[in-house]
């Protein structure tokens, strides 16, 4: 098989995994007000799928380097799967559904970073460059795609349905995998008594360390859009009459907002092969600030207008998402990739955890008699806003202090 074909088919695979990512939040409105949980308790389901990936992707990730990535492949779509069936038949409250997203959460550290270094060990260089945004873009599509999926099987089938198959999807992730990924012996670290957690050299790499700190807070900032976005619409729908929600519904509008990210980060990748990706990161950061603030504070003013903020935000957070990925494998030491890659994608998910929970603190916090607020939505998007400038700051200062090349 050509490398090609296998990027192709390994990107397929990462969309099947991925198409299921997201129906949770899509349904967040209507579950929360089902199983009678608040803001607080629906941002720790939504932290708890990016709590498990922080755990579990340090060791799973970091083996790649000592076996093969197919093997840690077939682990993790398996329980993603298990993940999305235990949601559609077990979940009924907020603990079971804590532990079945965790479950998923788990499975999605051993494919998401693993099937770009499964790819990284079987492609040639220049073919992986591309490779890397290829990766991203079907990530990124098939999560824009399972919100406006699970909105529309739930609503035909119900919930339940819409997870359970998600499920048989991930199996077929697994599948694809198993039958193109040829088995390949990983390459042997250039330092034979690194310990498989000991990321000392790791962090002692100012240029990876740059770009995997900026991809914390980045990832921080799309989970709180992907776990609150669809919440926030309806929040603004809810205040008045307006024709705009007629036609377009939050959860087709949380789809466009990822299906136009995902644009972004590909043009934004493309775009740092040519003038760098330190120009990017730096554009992409400031940006998004400047975004998240207006659609706290502006958006729920009126719907119309928190859609078209929504995904300007959108468009602006992932702009960087492959160059900060791309930019920490490219600046990972030779025999070490699979263990940078690790730390990268943890401290991502560190991120991913943090950002729907704290989201769900502050809108409790300054909540308003009828549940959600103006003002507790500002708050929370100044404060991601905030975030992201301080993001900007720390990658400015590591990257000076660095000699890396850009390509």
């Amino acid at each position: 098989m050509s490398s090609r074909n296998l990027v192709l088919i390994v990107c397929a695979a990462q969309i099947a995994a991925q198409l299921g990512a997201y129906v949770w939040s899509a349904l967040l409105p209507e579950l929360k007000e089902a199983w009678d949980i608040g803001p607080a308790e629906a941002g720790l389901i939504t932290g708890s799928f990016y709590l498990a990936y922080m755990i579990a992707a340090p060791i799973l990730v970091s083996l790649t380097d000592r076996i093969d990535p197919k093997r840690i492949y077939i682990i993790g779509a398996t329980a993603i799967a298990a993940g999305h069936f235990g949601f559609a038949y077990i979940a009924d409250g907020l603990w079971t559904a804590v532990a079945v997203r965790a479950i998923a959460g788990f499975g999605w550290a051993g494919v998401y970073m693993t099937g770009l270094k499964l790819l990284a060990d079987r492609v040639e260089p220049e073919l992986m460059r591309r490779a890397v945004a290829w990766h991203a873009a079907g990530i990124g599509a098939a999560g824009a795609i399972s919100f406006f999926y699970g909105d529309i099987v739930s609503q035909l089938f119900g919930w339940h349905t819409a997870f359970a198959w998600a499920g048989w999807l991930s199996v077929l992730a697994c599948a694809l995998v198993v039958s193109a990924a040829p088995s390949v012996a990983p390459p042997k670290p250039s330092n034979q008594t690194t310990a498989l957690l000991d990321f000392r050299p790791i962090l002692k790499n100012r240029a990876a360390m740059a770009y995997a700190l900026t991809y914390c807070i980045h990832t921080y900032e799309m989970s709180v859009m992907r776990g609150w976005g669809v919440a926030f619409l309806v929040y603004v729908a809810s205040k008045g009459p307006d024709s705009a929600s007629t036609w377009v519904s939050p959860a087709l509008t949380a789809t466009v907002l990822a299906l136009v990210g995902t644009a972004m980060s590909v043009y934004g990748n493309g775009l740092s092969i040519k003038i760098g990706r330190p120009a990017i990161v730096r554009l992409a950061t400031i940006l998004s600030a400047i975004a998240a603030v207006a659609l706290g504070f502006l958006g729920p003013s009126a719907y119309w207008l928190a859609v078209t903020l929504a995904v300007i935000a959108g468009a602006a957070i992932w702009l960087d998402s492959s160059t900060l990925t791309g930019g920490t494998s490219e600046s990972a030491e030779t025999g070490r990739r699979g263990q940078t890659l690790a730390l990268h994608t943890t401290l991502g998910y560190a991120g991913g955890a943090a950002g729907p929970m704290i989201m769900g603190v502050i809108l409790a916090s300054f909540a308003g008699p009828n549940g959600y607020s103006d003002l507790a939505w500002g708050l929370g998007f100044l404060h991601v806003a905030l975030l992201g400038l301080i993001s900007r700051v720390i990658f400015c200062r590591l990257i000076a202090d660095t000699t890396a090349k850009e390509p």
